[in-house]
Protein backbone atom coordinates (compact mmCIF):
# COMPACT_ATOMS: atom_id res chain seq x y z
CA UNK A 1 0.00 0.00 0.00
CA UNK A 2 1.45 3.33 -1.01
CA UNK A 3 0.54 6.27 1.14
CA UNK A 4 1.65 9.51 -0.37
CA UNK A 5 2.37 12.02 2.35
CA UNK A 6 1.90 15.72 1.86
CA UNK A 7 5.34 16.71 2.99
CA UNK A 8 6.42 20.28 3.30
CA UNK A 9 10.12 20.57 2.73
CA UNK A 10 11.97 23.80 2.31
CA UNK A 11 15.41 24.68 1.01
CA UNK A 12 17.00 24.14 4.44
CA UNK A 13 15.57 20.60 4.67
CA UNK A 14 16.97 19.85 1.21
CA UNK A 15 20.42 21.18 2.13
CA UNK A 16 20.46 19.05 5.29
CA UNK A 17 19.34 15.99 3.32
CA UNK A 18 22.03 16.49 0.68
CA UNK A 19 24.75 16.54 3.33
CA UNK A 20 23.33 13.43 5.04
CA UNK A 21 23.08 11.59 1.70
CA UNK A 22 26.81 12.03 1.21
CA UNK A 23 27.65 10.94 4.75
CA UNK A 24 24.92 9.86 7.15
CA UNK A 25 27.33 10.25 10.08
CA UNK A 26 28.01 13.95 9.57
CA UNK A 27 27.66 15.58 13.01
CA UNK A 28 24.72 17.99 13.38
CA UNK A 29 27.17 20.72 14.45
CA UNK A 30 29.01 20.35 11.14
CA UNK A 31 25.76 20.40 9.15
CA UNK A 32 24.58 23.46 11.08
CA UNK A 33 27.79 25.29 10.23
CA UNK A 34 27.52 24.35 6.55
CA UNK A 35 23.91 25.50 6.18
CA UNK A 36 24.14 28.50 8.50
CA UNK A 37 21.81 27.51 11.31
CA UNK A 38 21.97 26.09 14.85
CA UNK A 39 22.69 22.51 15.83
CA UNK A 40 19.25 22.34 17.55
CA UNK A 41 17.50 23.37 14.33
CA UNK A 42 19.30 20.66 12.38
CA UNK A 43 18.41 18.06 15.04
CA UNK A 44 14.72 19.10 14.96
CA UNK A 45 14.61 19.06 11.15
CA UNK A 46 16.19 15.58 10.97
CA UNK A 47 13.83 14.24 13.64
CA UNK A 48 10.81 15.70 11.82
CA UNK A 49 11.94 14.34 8.43
CA UNK A 50 12.43 10.92 10.03
CA UNK A 51 8.94 11.03 11.58
CA UNK A 52 7.42 12.20 8.28
CA UNK A 53 9.08 9.33 6.43
CA UNK A 54 11.27 11.59 4.29
CA UNK A 55 14.29 9.90 5.85
CA UNK A 56 13.48 6.19 5.94
CA UNK A 57 16.71 4.90 7.35
CA UNK A 58 20.34 5.78 7.63
CA UNK A 59 22.49 3.42 5.60
CA UNK A 60 26.17 2.75 5.48
CA UNK A 61 27.78 2.31 2.09
CA UNK A 62 30.85 0.15 2.28
CA UNK A 63 33.60 -0.43 -0.20
CA UNK A 64 34.20 -4.06 0.63
CA UNK A 65 34.98 -5.22 -2.86
CA UNK A 66 31.47 -6.64 -3.03
CA UNK A 67 29.74 -7.22 -6.34
CA UNK A 68 26.73 -5.01 -6.92
CA UNK A 69 24.18 -5.82 -9.58
CA UNK A 70 20.73 -4.95 -10.86
CA UNK A 71 18.51 -7.96 -11.37
CA UNK A 72 15.58 -7.01 -13.59
CA UNK A 73 12.60 -9.29 -13.08
CA UNK A 74 9.59 -9.80 -15.33
CA UNK A 75 6.58 -11.31 -13.59
CA UNK A 76 3.36 -12.90 -14.71
CA UNK A 77 0.63 -10.40 -15.56
CA UNK A 78 -1.64 -11.42 -12.65
CA UNK A 79 1.06 -10.97 -10.00
CA UNK A 80 0.69 -8.40 -7.21
CA UNK A 81 4.04 -6.68 -7.72
CA UNK A 82 3.77 -4.69 -4.48
CA UNK A 83 3.39 -7.83 -2.39
CA UNK A 84 6.16 -9.53 -4.32
CA UNK A 85 8.43 -6.49 -3.85
CA UNK A 86 7.88 -6.68 -0.10
CA UNK A 87 8.94 -10.35 -0.14
CA UNK A 88 12.05 -9.68 -2.23
CA UNK A 89 13.04 -6.77 0.03
CA UNK A 90 13.42 -9.29 2.87
CA UNK A 91 16.21 -11.14 1.05
CA UNK A 92 19.49 -10.58 2.77
CA UNK A 93 21.67 -9.15 -0.01
CA UNK A 94 18.96 -6.95 -1.53
CA UNK A 95 19.57 -3.22 -0.98
CA UNK A 96 16.66 -1.83 -2.97
CA UNK A 97 13.56 -3.11 -4.71
CA UNK A 98 12.16 -0.84 -7.41
CA UNK A 99 8.82 -1.31 -9.14
CA UNK A 100 9.43 0.00 -12.64
CA UNK A 101 7.67 0.65 -15.92
CA UNK A 102 8.87 -0.93 -19.15
CA UNK A 103 9.44 -4.51 -20.14
CA UNK A 104 10.44 -5.60 -16.63
CA UNK A 105 8.33 -5.08 -13.52
CA UNK A 106 10.73 -5.21 -10.62
CA UNK A 107 14.41 -4.32 -10.29
CA UNK A 108 16.51 -5.59 -7.40
CA UNK A 109 19.70 -3.77 -6.53
CA UNK A 110 21.85 -6.35 -4.81
CA UNK A 111 25.14 -6.32 -2.97
CA UNK A 112 26.75 -9.76 -2.76
CA UNK A 113 30.20 -10.82 -1.63
CA UNK A 114 31.02 -12.23 -5.07
CA UNK A 115 29.55 -13.15 -8.46
CA UNK A 116 28.52 -16.53 -7.07
CA UNK A 117 26.38 -14.68 -4.52
CA UNK A 118 24.73 -12.69 -7.32
CA UNK A 119 24.18 -15.91 -9.23
CA UNK A 120 22.46 -17.51 -6.23
CA UNK A 121 20.06 -14.57 -6.03
CA UNK A 122 19.27 -14.88 -9.76
CA UNK A 123 18.59 -18.59 -9.32
CA UNK A 124 16.43 -17.93 -6.27
CA UNK A 125 14.41 -15.35 -8.21
CA UNK A 126 13.98 -17.67 -11.21
CA UNK A 127 12.68 -20.42 -8.93
CA UNK A 128 9.70 -18.25 -7.95
CA UNK A 129 6.66 -19.33 -9.95
CA UNK A 130 5.57 -15.70 -10.54
CA UNK A 131 8.83 -14.87 -12.33
CA UNK A 132 8.84 -15.20 -16.11
CA UNK A 133 12.20 -13.60 -16.92
CA UNK A 134 15.33 -12.12 -15.39
CA UNK A 135 18.05 -9.92 -16.80
CA UNK A 136 21.13 -8.99 -14.83
CA UNK A 137 23.49 -6.04 -15.10
CA UNK A 138 26.61 -5.76 -12.99
CA UNK A 139 27.11 -2.29 -11.55
CA UNK A 140 30.62 -1.20 -12.52
CA UNK A 141 30.77 2.21 -10.87
CA UNK A 142 28.61 4.32 -8.64
CA UNK A 143 28.40 8.06 -7.98
CA UNK A 144 26.10 9.86 -5.60
CA UNK A 145 24.10 12.61 -7.28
Amino acid sequence: MHHYLQISMDALDRQILNLLRRDARTPYTEIAEAVGTSEGTVRNRVERMTEDGVIERFTVTTHTGNVKAMIEIGVDVAVDTTRMSDTLAEWEQVDFVWQVSGEDDIVLVVDASDTQGVNQLITRARELEEVVSTKTRLILDERLG
